[in-house]
């Protein structure tokens, strides 16, 4: 068939594409994966606030950091051309946070992450977190025996015969056999493999766990330490983060929940922690530290948990100073011995749903310089010793720059025969992470 042009062309426009200026400009100003990656490092440092950055906020910082590759970059351009030349860059805060929503990370809101920017932002602490365990004094340490199950570790031990052969790490094998035919001197293709040369992946038991991690928001936890930058709230955020990405990845089985608490205590959806902030102290007595309710809530989530193996762990920089009383008679009590205490009753009308207020009762407040009120103290224990008793492990880990805190925090874990650490603020991340892992491994053990 021939093909035969129109007789009048006249009719026809003919054109043709190209990229114009506004276009060619936006190109120009597409945020680099240099880039994107220091930006999400800065927005996670900026989401690990005490008080969390507006959107505006955080164009102003995202605009610093502009400003700062701009100049790297001409300083480069000029060693390499040996002239100065102003590159043109478009790129300011405000149009990183526009692509940032674009791409997913991030929404006009006032808890501007979305979920793909949670996943990745965490992604990224939780990469420093792992780098710090293999460069620090604190790491994770294999054990002597491991159990077989359904979690492939890194490690490797000698293969034996029965054992599931898709587990056999085939490159290390391969080197044993290497290395034995060299030290013979009768190394040939193909290689001739034995038993012995044979090496597997070392596995763990699949074992449920669930955990609740109670962080104290009294408002002490918002004092910076004197070994970095951060303050208490933002390293135990930072730290938490991290443990449930891990959480996610590794150990979908295993449950993790988190708890706030300050003189109530109350549940946190783990997308939640970065908005964590500290109770300011004033008329609602929120700011004081409240253990009992923590242990009580973190007790009735654990009760609807099927899993076998229950723990509480409990993130404080401090002791007790609230606790609730049973009703009028023992705060009369209270006041004949104490005339000058504080009681509080919860408005539930004016606190949010999300507290829990147990079960009406009456709140007591009382703060001692570096001492914990006896009947504080002794509700306390009471209510730890009840977890004891439905089998449920409670861990203590004191971040304070102060050791004569950790007196009462001993005698509380004596009675339940629990744990307490005492650490360094800034190396909460790490103890806490090492301390999961290392938990898994002591609970497979512990079923031999």
């Amino acid at each position: 068939m021939a093909f035969s042009y129109p007789k009048d062309v006249s009719k026809y426009v003919y054109f043709y594409t190209t990229l114009n200026e506004e276009e060619t400009e936006q190109k120009q100003s597409e945020i680099t994966n240099e880039l994107l990656d220091k930006t999400l490092r800065l927005i996670g440092r900026e989401a690990l606030k005490e008080k969390t950055p507006s959107i505006e906020d955080l164009k102003r910082s995202l605009q610093g950091l502009v400003t700062t590759q701009e100049h790297r970059e001409q300083d480069m351009q000029n060693v390499k051309h040996g002239q100065q030349t102003k590159g043109e860059n478009t790129l300011t805060g405000a149009s990183i946070v526009a692509q940032l929503i674009q791409k997913g990370y991030l929404k006009e809101a006032e808890r501007w992450l979305t979920d793909k920017g949670f996943i990745k932002v965490g992604g990224n602490i939780l990469n420093d977190i792992t780098k710090a365990l293999q460069t620090g004094d604190l790491g994770m340490h294999e054990t002597g025996k491991l159990g077989r199950g359904g979690v492939v570790l890194d490690s490797t031990r000698s293969y034996e015969r029965g054992d599931d052969t898709r587990l056999v790490n085939v490159p290390k094998s391969l080197l044993n056999a290497v290395n034995r035919l060299k030290s013979n001197a009768s190394l040939q293709i193909p290689l001739e493999i034995e038993e012995s040369d044979l090496e597997e992946y070392e596995t763990l038991d699949d074992v449920r766990v669930a955990i609740v991690y109670c962080i104290d928001l009294s408002s002490t936890m918002r004092y910076s330490s004197m070994f970095g930058d951060m303050s208490r709230i933002e390293t135990a955020k930072r730290a938490l983060w991290g443990l449930y990405l891990v959480n996610q990845k590794y150990f979908p089985s295993d449950s993790i929940f988190i708890v706030g608490f300050g003189a109530l205590a109350f549940k946190v959806r783990p997308k939640d922690i970065p908005y964590l902030k500290t109770f300011e102290p004033g008329s609602d007595f929120l700011h004081y530290t409240n253990y009992q309710s923590a242990l009580r809530l973190a007790s009735k989530i654990l009760h609807k948990d099927g899993a076998e193996n229950k723990r509480i762990v409990l993130i404080t920089d401090g002791h007790p100073s609230a606790c609730f009383i049973d009703d009028s008679n023992e705060k009369d009590k209270i006041l004949a011995q104490r005339p000058y205490s504080h009681f509080y009753l919860p408005d539930k009308y004016k606190l949010s749903s999300n507290f829990d207020y147990g079960s009406g009762q009456i709140v007591y407040l009382c703060y001692r310089y570096r001492q914990v009120d006896q009947v504080i103290g002794e509700k306390t224990i009471s209510e730890a010793k009840k977890c004891r008793r439905n089998r449920i492990e409670i861990d203590t880990v004191m971040i304070s720059e102060e050791d004569s805190l950790l007196g009462y925090v001993n005698d509380l874990e004596r009675h339940v025969k629990g744990r307490s650490y005492y650490i360094n603020p800034t190396t909460l991340d790490r103890v806490l992470l090492t301390d999961y892992l290392s938990n898994k491994k002591i609970v497979v053990s512990s079923r031999y």
